[in-house]
């Protein structure tokens, strides 16, 4: 493995690429770094109510951090219970008038947001890329487009919702409050507010403190588009501002993306009121590869699977299980694979593993690796020089793992892979299943019927076929279990913004 950068207090236009050995390819890669000159950062910033953006009530602010320097990017206003009581008014304000326009007019703005979405993607992918700490290229050529998809996506529903199937004239719920989580912020908020706004509902949204401000440019964009006041509101916070949110008693819907324990904390607030949820939790994807499967394809499906993201990804391919006779051959490959990855920079074009996205994060995917190795499993890097600043962990693979261990079970949410071995259809299937969790899963085999037979007994939400991590605006998202319920995306996303 390579490192495409210098260490962090270099500039990123200054950054060199170190090889990961003294045998370095002839044909090594130079420096190609994306410019931070494309993106305008303020060095502080209001929370966004009623249109316009405004201190605290309480006067705190906060600092979000980049996680591959550790460099402050802004100071932003932190949230408390006043400033969301002065949000969900002013979404309630707002409800009206928007409600009561026709669909084709709620379709105008949604239209307009998309298109500036595009026309600013490069700023809006470098912001994320520094707030984040993911790689330029996995902002630039994944969440971007899919963020405009999406809202171009609801705009088209917008006027049709008498043919989502949700029976003839259905009405919005009224506010939603929505909290969303840090490894895909600017996705996350388009799952969330373009089928809320289509559907006539207004937003409430609270982003994760650890990435604020690709949401507070988003409120610029709402402005831009000429939006409505109050129709959406961003009010960046702290878990006390989230609890205030979804305990608030004007909001009508709640919609969650993040960890289980969240999730079931606030499962437990809204028990007893009408209030509408969608929970998005955690995983532990099953990705199953079968004797007969394409084994270089196969690699590169488990290397997207678990690394995309540095795998912070609720549906990562966190348990590969491999069928017993082609163990030893996938594993030589998926080694030699990820030999070839590069970690550094995130602005470094070149960049395939980028920061993890806190030392929170770190220290908590160091801490189950520990375990890993603690319990006896086998733990193996690619050789891996790691930048001196930042937040860094070295793509790993736990060999000789068994349903026992704690890495098989436990949402690890980084770049680690714990492999299992099956002998048979049945028990591929019977270890998928032998989880807490049922969010995704894959499957790689050449027989067509051999996945649609194990595909119809997977419990998870969304499964893979000879693919993985593949996303579309029109295709329902969610799990079982406690990877959550209710779904996103597609028309089946219509669903929990509508009184049906």
């Amino acid at each position: 493995m390579n490192q495409t950068s210098t260490p962090a207090s270099t500039p990123a236009s200054a950054a060199a690429p170190a090889p990961a050995s003294a045998s370095a390819s002839p044909f090594e890669y130079a420096p190609a770094p994306e410019s931070r000159s494309v993106v305008d950062i303020a060095p502080s910033y209001g929370l966004f109510i009623d249109g316009e953006f405004a201190d605290a009530a309480g006067g705190k602010v906060f600092k979000t951090i980049s996680p591959s320097t550790e460099e402050v990017l802004s100071e932003v206003a932190q949230a408390g219970a006043e400033d969301v009581d002065r949000a969900v008014k002013a979404a309630r304000r707002a409800f009206e008038k928007w409600s009561a326009l026709p669909g084709a007019e709620r379709a105008k703005y949604l239209f307009r947001i998309a298109r500036i979405i595009q026309e600013r993607s490069r700023e809006l992918a470098v912001l994320e890329t520094l707030d984040n700490g993911k790689p330029i290229k996995e902002t630039r050529d994944a969440d971007l487009p899919l963020v405009a998809a999406h809202f171009f996506y609801y705009a088209g529903w917008a006027d049709k919702l008498d043919h989502a199937g949700y029976g003839p004239n259905p009405r919005p719920l009224g506010v939603a409050g929505q909290v969303i989580p840090w490894n895909f912020p600017l996705l996350m908020l388009a799952w969330k507010i373009a089928p809320a706004l289509a559907a006539g509902n207004t937003v409430v949204l609270k982003p994760a403190e650890t990435t604020p401000l690709s949401a507070l440019f988003f409120a610029d964009i709402c402005r831009q588009a000429g939006l409505p006041k109050g129709v959406v509101n961003i009010i960046p916070g702290y878990g006390d501002a989230g609890a205030a949110l979804v305990e608030h008693p004007d909001v009508n819907k709640v919609a969650f993306t993040g960890s289980t324990a969240v999730g079931k904390a606030i499962a437990r607030q809204v028990a007893g009121t009408d209030k509408k949820v969608t929970l998005e939790l955690g995983g532990k994807g099953a990705n199953i590869v079968f004797d007969d499967a394409p084994i270089d394809q196969a690699v590169e499906g488990i290397v997207g699977g678990i690394f995309f993201n540095q795998g912070q990804v609720c549906c990562a391919g966190s348990r590969l299980l491999v069928q017993e006779s082609v163990q030893d051959e996938l594993l030589d490959s998926l080694k030699r694979r990820l030999s070839t990855l590069r970690l550094g920079d995130p602005l470094d074009k070149n960049t395939d593993i980028g920061a993890i996205n806190s030392a929170e994060q770190l220290a908590r995917i160091t801490a189950l690796a520990e375990t890993g190795e603690a319990e006896g499993a086998e733990r193996w890097s690619p050789a891996c020089e790691l930048p001196s600043s930042g937040y860094w962990f070295a793509p790993t693979v736990f060999t000789g793992v068994t349903q026992a261990h704690t890495i098989a079970r436990d949402e690890i949410f980084g770049p680690v892979l714990s492999v299992l071995t099956f002998r048979t259809p049945d028990e591929a299937v019977a270890k998928a299943n032998n989880s807490q969790y049922g969010l995704s899963a894959g499957i790689w085999t050449e027989k067509g019927s051999r996945i649609l037979a194990v595909a119809n007994k997977l419990r998870a939400g969304v499964v893979w076929a000879n693919t993985f991590n593949k996303f579309d605006p029109t295709s329902p998202f969610g799990g079982y279990k406690e990877s959550g319920y209710g779904r996103e995306g597609g028309r089946h996303g219509l669903e929990a913004y509508l009184d049906v």
